[in-house]
C-alpha cells in the first residue's frame, strides 16, 4: 500500500579515496575517488520507511550534483508518494522539464544526475512500501502500469507505447520459469577488478589468479593510454586466462575515430569480444564508423555508461553504432528512463550488458538486468553484467555474487541504502576519513 507525504529530503556528498590504490583508473580518469551524491527521503507515514537514492561521481564535482539535487528538491517535497507513483510519467516529466533548470540540461549532465538520485530514492521507497526488492516490484507490475512510468517523448519514431506493450505481453510467456532460473542460478557477470590501468603487473597477475580460482570466466581490461603497453598487458592477461575465456577491452573515450580503428586492429590478436567507449560518448556516427570497420575483425562496440538519455540511445540503435548496450542506473533518469532503453534494445535485438562498478552501481543495476531477463529480453545470449569488488561493505544490502553471477536481491527496496557509519566517516570534507587525508595533504 503506497502511502505518505515526503516531508524531508537530505542530500550528502560522500566520497571514498579509491585513487590512493589506483582502483577505477583508466585512460581518461587516472585518479578517481568513487563518490556519490546520496539522497534520503522521509515521509510522514507511520511505517518509518525511508527512500535512499544516489548518483555516482568521481570525487570533484559531487558538490555540484548536491546543489542540483537541492535545486530540484521542491518538486519532491510535500508530494504524496501515492500521487507520484500513480502518475509517474507526469512526475518524471515535471522533474526533467523544470522551466528554468531545464536550460542547463535538458535531460543530461549534472541536472540529470541529480534527477536520477532523487528518482532512485523514490523507487527505493516505493519498493520498500510494497515489501519487495525493486526487480520483483517491476516483474510483478501490470504492463500498463509499468509503461505509465515511462516518458515516451522523443522516442516514438522508434518505439511507441503500443509496441512497448506488445513486447511486455510477449515477455509474459515463460516469465515464472525465468524468475525461477534467476533465483537458482543468478545473472552472469564479468569482472573489471583485475585490470585497472593504474595497477602494476604483479597486482594484475595476483588479481587474475584469484578471480580464476573464484570461477570468473569473463574479464575486462582497460586500454587506450599507450599502445605498446596495451599490447603487453593484453598479452599478459590473455596468457593468464587462456584462449577460451572471454576478454573485453575499454578505452574510456580516449581515441579519435581513425585512431580507434587503427589501435584496435593492433589489439585484435587478443580476440576481444568488444571495445568499450572507443571515442566520444556523444559521437553516434563515429561509433557507427568504428563499428563498421571492426566487424571484419569480430570485435563489437559497447557503449552507454556516459550516454546522456534515451534519445542518444535511440540514435545509437538507429545508426547500428553498437553491438552491446550499456545502461547505467545513475546516468539516465533512474528506472523510468532505463525501462524505455531496455524496451528499445529489445526491439533492435541488441544485448544489454550494464555498466556497474563505481560506488553502489552494482547494487542498483542488478535489479534492472534481472528484470530485463525475466520480463523483456528472455535471453542470456551475449549478455552479462559488469562487477567490481570495491566498496560493497558500505551498503546495508550488498550484492551477492555466486559462481560469477549476481544472485537476485531478497531485501525490499533498491539496495541503495548505505551504512550510516560509512556515510558519516566518508562525508566530504568533514568526515573522519577526509579530515585526516586533507590534513596530511596540507602537511
Amino acid at each position: 500500500m503506497v502511502r505518505g507525504r515526503i516531508c524531508r529530503l537530505l542530500v550528502r556528498d560522500v566520497r571514498f579515496p579509491t585513487s590512493l590504490g589506483g582502483h577505477g583508473s583508466d585512460a581518461m580518469h587516472t585518479d578517481p575517488d568513487y563518490s556519490a551524491a546520496y539522497v534520503v527521503l522521509e515521509t510522514d507515514a507511520e511505517d518509518g520507511l525511508k527512500g535512499y537514492g544516489l548518483t555516482f561521481t568521481l570525487g570533484k564535482g559531487t558538490e555540484v550534483v548536491v546543489c542540483a539535487v537541492n535545486a530540484l528538491a521542491h518538486h519532491v517535497l510535500n508530494k504524496d508518494l501515492r500521487d507520484i507513483v500513480s502518475d509517474f510519467r507526469g512526475f518524471y516529466r515535471q522533474l526533467t522539464s523544470d522551466g528554468q533548470l531545464r536550460w542547463i540540461g535538458p535531460e543530461k549532465g549534472v541536472v540529470h544526475l541529480a534527477t536520477a538520485a532523487l528518482l532512485n530514492a523514490v523507487w527505493d521507497l516505493w519498493a520498500k512500501q510494497e515489501g519487495k526488492p525493486l526487480w520483483k516490484l517491476l516483474v510483478d507490475m501490470d504492463p500498463r502500469t509499468l509503461l505509465s512510468c515511462i516518458d515516451f517523448r522523443y522516442i516514438t519514431d522508434v518505439l511507441t507505447e503500443e509496441e512497448a506493450y506488445e513486447i511486455l505481453q510477449k515477455g509474459q510467456v515463460g516469465k515464472k520459469e525465468r524468475e525461477g532460473q534467476m533465483l537458482m542460478h543468478g545473472y552472469p557477470a564479468y569482472t573489471t577488478s583485475c585490470a585497472w590501468l593504474g595497477y602494476s603487473d604483479d597486482t594484475l597477475k595476483q588479481l587474475c589468479t584469484e578471480a580464476l580460482k573464484d570461477g570468473w570466466t569473463r574479464f575486462k581490461v582497460k586500454v587506450g593510454a599507450d599502445l605498446q603497453d596495451d599490447i603487453r598487458r593484453c598479452r599478459l592477461i590473455r596468457n593468464m586466462i587462456g584462449p577460451e575465456k572471454t576478454l573485453m577491452m575499454d578505452a574510456n573515450q580516449r581515441w579519435d575515430v581513425p585512431e580507434a580503428v587503427e589501435w584496435m586492429s593492433k589489439l585484435a590478436e587478443f580476440k576481444p569480444l568488444w571495445i568499450e567507449e572507443p571515442t566520444s560518448p556523444d559521437d553516434i556516427l563515429g561509433h557507427a564508423a568504428i563499428s563498421e570497420a571492426l566487424v571484419p575483425l569480430g570485435i563489437g562496440i559497447a557503449t552507454g555508461e556516459q550516454c546522456h538519455n534515451r534519445v542518444i540511445f535511440k540514435q545509437l540503435l538507429q545508426a547500428k553504432a553498437l553491438q552491446f548496450l550499456q545502461i547505467d542506473s545513475c546516468r539516465l533518469g533512474s528506472v523510468n528512463e532505463n525501462l524505455s532503453v531496455l524496451l528499445m534494445a529489445k526491439k533492435f535485438e541488441i544485448p544489454v550488458c550494464p555498466h556497474a562498478g563505481g560506488v553502489g552501481l552494482c547494487e542498483l543495476v542488478q535489479h534492472l538486468i534481472i528484470f530485463d531477463f525475466i520480463s523483456i529480453s528472455a535471453s542470456l545470449e551475449n549478455r552479462m553484467c559488469e562487477y567490481v569488488n570495491h566498496l560493497h561493505e558500505h551498503f546495508r544490502y550488498p550484492v551477492v555474487i555466486k559462481k560469477a553471477s549476481y544472485m537476485p536481491p531478497k531485501d525490499a527496496g533498491y539496495s541503495t541504502e548505505m551504512k550510516e557509519e560509512s556515510v558519516k566517516k566518508h562525508q566530504y570534507p568533514h568526515g573522519e576519513v577526509w579530515k585526516k587525508l586533507l590534513a596530511a595533504q596540507e602537511n
